[in-house]
Order: structure tokens, then sequence, then C-alpha cells
């Protein structure tokens, strides 16, 4: 099978491949900053997630607040087994799952 590299039949097969592996390093690195997050942002989203439940159980319904706290719970559990399954354990598990479920406060945030 013949390739066909964007520089011609002269390329480096050798150079393409590290041009792509830093290429995706730097997409990675990107990618990572993007989702970093403060443990102090993840209790803020956790608080905003029980005023919200709290609110919603009071002008709708409870069943309505433990819904949205239970959607939470479930999505901390899924993280955690994730995590879990990826290779981390104990409290760096946990805090992992922590700041995946509750992390999205750091994008309402100034």
């Amino acid at each position: 099978m013949d390739q066909q590299w964007p520089e011609g039949p002269n390329a480096d097969p050798g150079a393409a491949r590290e041009r792509y592996n830093a290429d995706m390093r730097a997409s990675q690195a990107a990618v990572r900053n993007l989702f970093r997050v403060e443990l102090s942002i993840a209790h803020m989203g956790l608080a905003i997630t029980i005023i919200a439940s709290v609110f919603v159980g009071v002008v709708w319904s409870p069943r309505t607040g433990g819904i949205i706290a239970g959607a939470f719970a479930a999505l901390f559990v899924v993280a955690l087994a994730v995590a879990i399954l990826v290779g981390r354990r104990g409290r760096y598990a946990v805090r992992a799952a922590y700041k995946f479920t509750f992390g999205w406060a750091n994008w309402i945030t100034p």
C-alpha cells in the first residue's frame, strides 16, 4: 500500500509521526486545561446544586428537588466508577469524581 504524504513522495515518515504526536500532546494539554478545576470551585458547584434542589423542592415539589439531587448523586457515582476503572484509588478517585460532578461551576464564576 502506497502512503500519500502531504509533503510528497520524499517525506520522512518518522518526522510526520513526530509532528502528529506533538500535535496530539498539545491538543490533549488544551483539553486538560479546559477541564482543570480547583476544589473550591467544585465546592461552589455543590452549594449551588444544594440550593437549587432545595429551592425547586420548595417551589414545585419535594419530588422534583429530590430528582435533581438524585441526578447529581448518580453522576457522582458514575464518575467515581470511571475514576476507579482508570486506575485512581481512594481519596484521589473521590476527588476526581467530585471535581467532575461539580466542577461545572467554573464556567459560571468569574
